[in-house]
C-alpha cells in the first residue's frame, strides 16, 4: 500500500499546491484559468501527438481497449440518465449532466500523471484511446441530448452537424488526426521541431494537476446532495468497476492496458465539467459534485490501485 501511496500521493500533493497558491492569492485565479487554457490547447494535444507518433499505428489505434473503455463508459451514461431521468425525474439536460459526470474521467489533468507513473510510456498510448472516447462519444451524446431538449424548431440533423462542426475544431481530436497521419505516412518530424513538441507535452502533467487544486478554491458543496452523492458514487466505483469487469471479457488486450483502462476509470470527472452543466442552468450541481469527487479520488484511486496490486488480477503491477 505504501508503494501505491508514493505513486498517488504526490499528484494530489500538487493539487494541494495549485488550491493554497490561489487560495492564497499568491496565483490569481484567472491566471490559473489560463494555465488550464494552455494545458487543453497546447500541452495535451502535444502530448498525444508526441504519443501517436512514436508508435505504430496498431499499436495505439487498440480496437479491444476501445470496445472495453467505450462500452464500460457507455453503460454507465445510461445507468446515469436513466436513473436520473424515470427515478429521480430530472430534466433531459440535467439526466445527460449527470450520465457525463459518472462516465467521462478527468483523463488528461489526473489520470495521465498517475498512470505515467504507474506504467510509463503506456499511459500516453491508453490516454490517446480514452480521450477518443471521451470527446468521440461521451460529448458528443451529452449536447446532442442535452441541446434537443431545448432546440424547439431545430432538426436532429442541425444539432448533429452543429456538435461535431465544434468538435472537428477541438485541438486534442486534431492532435490525434495529425499524429495518426504522420504515423501512417512514416513521415518523421524534424528535429526542432519534434523538441517543441516535447517540450510543451512534458508541461502537461504537473501545470494540469497545479489547475485542478486552483479550481477548487471557491466551489461550494451546498445541496444537491443526492444529485451529488450519486454522481460521485457512479463516478468514482460504479465507473472503474464496471470497466474492470468488462476487460476480464476481453482476453486478448494486453495486461498493462488493461490495468491502465481502470486507472484511467478511477479518476474523477473532468475539470470543466461545471462548465458543460452551466450551459443547461445546473452549475452549482456540476461543481459540488467536481469538488467531492476530486477530494474522495485520493482514497478511491489508491484504494484500487492497492487492489489491482495485491490481486495480481491482471498480472503485477511493473
Amino acid at each position: 500500500m505504501l508503494d501505491i501511496l508514493a505513486i498517488t500521493s504526490p499528484i494530489f500533493l500538487i493539487i494541494a499546491i495549485g488550491y493554497i497558491a490561489v487560495y492564497r492569492n499568491i496565483v490569481a485565479q484567472t491566471v490559473a484559468r489560463g494555465m488550464g487554457a494552455f494545458v487543453i490547447n497546447f500541452a495535451l494535444p502535444c502530448l498525444l501527438l508526441r504519443t501517436v507518433i512514436a508508435h505504430d499505428i496498431n499499436k495505439v489505434f487498440d480496437t479491444n481497449y476501445l470496445a472495453a473503455y467505450g462500452s464500460g463508459s457507455l453503460i454507465v451514461f445510461a445507468l446515469g440518465y436513466f436513473f436520473a431521468r424515470l427515478i429521480a425525474k430530472k430534466s433531459q439536460q440535467n439526466a445527460a449532466l449527470q450520465g457525463m459526470g459518472m462516465s467521462m474521467s478527468n483523463s488528461g489533468f489526473i489520470g495521465y500523471p498517475i498512470v505515467l507513473q504507474l506504467l510509463g510510456p503506456t499511459a500516453g498510448i491508453a490516454l490517446a484511446l480514452c480521450f477518443i472516447i471521451e470527446n468521440l462519444v461521451i460529448t458528443p451524446l451529452t449536447l446532442i441530448l442535452g441541446d434537443s431538449a431545448e432546440a424547439e424548431g431545430t432538426s436532429r440533423w442541425q444539432i448533429l452537424r452543429k456538435t461535431f462542426t465544434r468538435l472537428a475544431r477541438n485541438p486534442i481530436i486534431v492532435a490525434i488526426v495529425i499524429g495518426m497521419s504522420i504515423s501512417i505516412s512514416g513521415i518523421t518530424l524534424p528535429g526542432p521541431i519534434f523538441s517543441v513538441i516535447d517540450m510543451l507535452a512534458s508541461a502537461s502533467g504537473p501545470v494540469a494537476l497545479f489547475v485542478i487544486g486552483g479550481g477548487l478554491v471557491g466551489l461550494k458543496l451546498r445541496g444537491l446532495r443526492f444529485d451529488m452523492a450519486r454522481i460521485v458514487f457512479g463516478k468514482l466505483v460504479l465507473h472503474p468497476l464496471i470497466i474492470f469487469l468488462l476487460l476480464g471479457l476481453v482476453p486478448d488486450l494486453d495486461p498493462v492496458m488493461k490495468i491502465a483502462a481502470v486507472g484511467y476509470a478511477c479518476a474523477p470527472m473532468l475539470s470543466v465539467y461545471p462548465i458543460y452543466c452551466q450551459r443547461y442552468g445546473h452549475e452549482a450541481m456540476g461543481a459540488a459534485s467536481l469538488m467531492a469527487a476530486t477530494s474522495l479520488s485520493f482514497i478511491t484511486i489508491s484504494t484500487a490501485l492497492w487492489l489491482l496490486d495485491s490481486t495480481a488480477v491482471f498480472g503485477p503491477l511493473p
